[in-house]
């Protein structure tokens, strides 16, 4: 499985806590202040681009710069590690119910509730209320791990 890079990751972070499009020198900024070693300018752009070119970023000129804006959640980006996890032919169910039992009650309380949620739209015959862009609406590995 392949997630993102330690500094794609902290990219991505950066953009997802934005409020709008950021430049490379607004991203740079509040990494190097984390880091003992500073990250070069052409690195941090670099990694950008790449992100770019992998869809997870989109990008609009602004002067001589462009600004990056992720083209896709925290949440979606979590969900196609899952998807990654499927496809090596995981037990899907031994797989939830293992993640079901480290959460705590309240985390399971949320997720009953956004089961709840999900199950009424569907029903009704709406689509994706989760935001997930999910619309199988099967929820049945979910809510079996949530009961246990």
């Amino acid at each position: 499985m392949r997630g993102f890079g330690e500094l794609e990751q902290a990219i991505m972070d950066a953009v997802w806590a934005a409020d709008g499009a950021l430049t490379v020198r607004e991203v740079l900024e509040p990494l190097n202040r984390a880091r003992s070693q500073e990250l070069a300018y052409n690195t941090v752009q670099t990694v950008a681009e790449i992100l770019h070119r992998k869809g997870w970023l989109s990008r609009t000129k602004d002067g001589r710069a462009f600004r990056y804006r992720a083209t896709k959640s925290r949440e979606e980006y979590a969900a196609s590690l899952i998807d990654q996890v499927w496809a090596t032919g995981a037990d899907r169910t031994a797989t939830l119910v293992r993640l079901f039992d480290a959460m705590d009650e309240d985390e399971v309380a949320e997720l009953r509730a956004a089961l709840a949620v999900r199950r009424a739209a569907d029903t009704a015959g709406t689509a994706d209320t989760s935001g997930t862009g999910d619309t199988s609406g099967t929820g049945d590995a979910a809510d079996a791990g949530a009961r246990s």
